[in-house]
């Protein structure tokens, strides 16, 4: 089956004044339709990696590949105008916050009909039932009355629902998730991770995982990759995580904490300078 991505030798890098900031350096990977999680520490890569996907890399950035393609599509070589018309329709990217992604003075539900309409010929009506359908598929209480909130009168929780619901809409065929439940507290993360499921199962979507929790990637996620430093260290089913072989997928497991032992001190990342090679 031919894989819906396929990332081969990715790099991003950009110009500083000290010198050139390699952020992802060669990183390669294939997606079908599954569940991917990519896990490492802040700085490690991960979101530079999903956001070159989509096309939203700063200008001044420099990206390489030797294959970045969608479906068939060269990303690399697609036009501008090729690029926005996948970007929402066919690719979509679930951010970390929705406080910094909704329009501070735009009503939640025209958003999702704004973003519905740039990609398909809907009249109001339709766009409107179709919008209200989405924010209930998503779990939200009296749709209807959330339509019509300005993102500051809904909760954090809520918030994220609704990023979720603006990116589905038009029923892309990949997702990408940039931690989407970081700033959220647990019983909400679950039911968000609960929603995520079943909408990939029903539509049949590649999901993208961007995370550092290793526990929640390897509970909600088919496989994973372990970055470092720009790079892919390991990749491995969630499944036998915990029998990673690299001792950086080590350490970070290491540093989980367990109910009932008590260890002093607390453990402690060793890096060593060949995992940057």
């Amino acid at each position: 089956m031919t894989p819906l991505l396929t990332v081969d030798d990715l790099r991003v890098s950009f110009p500083t004044r000290t010198g050139e900031v390699n952020a992802v350096r060669g990183v390669s990977f294939t997606l079908g339709r599954e569940r991917l999680g990519i896990v490492g520490e802040s700085g490690s890569g991960k979101s530079q990696t999903g956001r070159a996907i989509m096309g939203l890399t700063p200008g001044h950035a420099k990206i390489t590949a030797k294959t970045l393609s969608f479906d068939g599509i060269d990303l690399l070589s697609a036009s501008p105008r090729t690029r926005r018309d996948l970007r929402g329709k066919r690719v979509a990217m679930i951010l970390q916050d929705p406080k910094y992604s909704l329009n501070p003075v735009m009503p939640i539900g025209r958003q999702i009909i704004e973003t519905l309409q740039t990609h398909e010929k809907v009249s109001n009506r339709e766009a409107r039932q179709r919008a209200l359908a989405m924010l209930e598929a998503v779990q939200i209480r009296d749709p209807e009355r959330v339509f019509d909130l300005y993102p500051h009168e809904v909760s954090g929780g809520m918030g994220q629902r609704v990023m979720i619901a603006m990116m589905l809409v038009c029923g892309p065929e990949l997702l990408i998730a940039d931690e989407p439940t970081s700033a959220l507290d647990v019983t909400v993360q679950l039911e968000v991770l609960a929603i995520l499921d079943r909408l990939v199962a029903e539509r049949g979507m590649g999901l993208i995982f961007i995370s550092h929790d290793l526990r929640l990637v390897s509970s909600f996620c088919d496989r994973v990759l372990v970055m470092y430093a720009g790079r892919v260290v390991e990749e491995l089913p969630s499944a036998n995580l915990a029998a990673a072989k690299h001792p950086y997928t080590q350490g970070l497991l290491n540093c989980l904490p367990t109910i009932g032992s008590d260890r002093h001190p607390l453990p402690v990342l060793e890096r060593k300078p060949e995992w940057t090679q």
